[in-house]
């Protein structure tokens, strides 16, 4: 028996938090091997996770494990599970790993981190994309903070989760570049939207414009996958939501401003997705962002023409 099947064997991860990602995740860990439970402040949702297959309890139960991997609408919502009582900072056995894979504000992380690690524990900031499909697929990226023998202690967690992580730097670095990332995919939907506007205008598929801008220098994650999947399909529904790429957006612009970087085009970015929240609402699939710019367009005018002929 090699080593990384001793780990899988003995590594106990709880998650907690069990919405999309974090159900996608603990189903993920589960299949690899290792033994998994998983907790949430909602029954239903525990009960769901457990009709699964994986053990479930409420916030109050949660024992000793060897990590506790976190995926959380906030920051507030893990100062509140690391320090509320009973907090992981109380009762969390001495050496285990706090793995944040939320979102969250890169100083608030690195004020979380050292209180960790001062209560004799590591910490591992790792911030997740590729939605949920990436994550109950185990091929979600990462991008990771925190030390490199946490890293390193990590490994066969990481392998299972993801098709690849990046380790950015010590505490808090891996949220920081989180934000830089999910800056640009907000802008990209914003220009990608607009440049197939203006071809479709001009008499040119959309889809004939993808392939264009894919095969040149202005493609982007946004032009080869969430075009094609999302977008021009019509099914916005990748699980990702307007409310949760305005509080990324607006996490960015706290870091920038924090920093004494100027808005630059942060800020025509960060009105543009706040403008209209009337028409689109938090609920609302993020890709939703490109619908009216591209409706202007009559983008949709050839599909529908077909549909009614069909």
């Amino acid at each position: 028996m090699n080593k990384k099947e001793i780990t899988l064997m003995t590594m106990t991860i709880t998650v907690i938090g069990l919405g999309n990602m974090g159900r996608g995740m603990a189903l993920t860990l589960h299949r690899a091997g290792f033994t998994i439970q998983g907790s949430d402040i909602d029954a239903h949702t525990r009960q769901r996770l457990s009709d699964e297959g994986i053990t479930t309890l409420p916030p109050e139960a949660i024992g000793h494990s060897d990590v506790y991997l976190l995926s959380l609408p906030t920051s507030e919502h893990v100062r509140r599970v690391l320090k509320d009582a009973p907090g992981l900072l109380h009762r969390a056995p001495a050496g285990s790993v706090i793995m944040d894979t939320s979102t969250s504000d890169p100083v608030i992380t690195r004020q979380l981190a050292a209180e960790v690690e001062a209560a004799g524990l590591a910490w591992l900031d790792a911030p997740v994309s590729g939605g949920p499909a990436g994550a109950i697929n185990g091929q979600l990226g990462m991008l990771l903070g925190g030390a490199a023998s946490t890293v390193e202690r990590m490994r066969p967690v990481l392998e299972a989760m993801s098709a690849k992580t990046t380790h950015v730097g010590g505490p808090g670095c891996g949220h920081v570049v989180k934000l830089a990332n999910n800056y640009l995919c907000a802008a990209h939907l914003l220009t990608t939207a607009e440049a197939v506007a203006m071809a479709r205008r001009a008499g040119v598929d959309p889809e004939a414009c993808l392939q264009g801008l894919n095969s040149g220098s202005g493609r982007s994650a946004v032009s080869e996958i969430n075009f094609p999947r999302w977008v021009l399909s019509g099914s916005f529904d990748s699980g990702f939501t307007m409310g949760l790429m305005r509080k990324d957006l607006r996490l960015a612009q706290q870091t920038a401003h924090a920093l004494g970087q100027p808005d630059g085009l942060l800020q025509r970015v960060m009105d543009t997705w706040h403008a209209d929240p009337e028409s689109l609402p938090d609920t609302e699939d993020f890709n939703c962002i490109t619908r009216q710019m591209l409706e202007a367009a009559n983008l949709y005018a050839t599909e529908c023409q077909e549909d009614d002929q069909q």
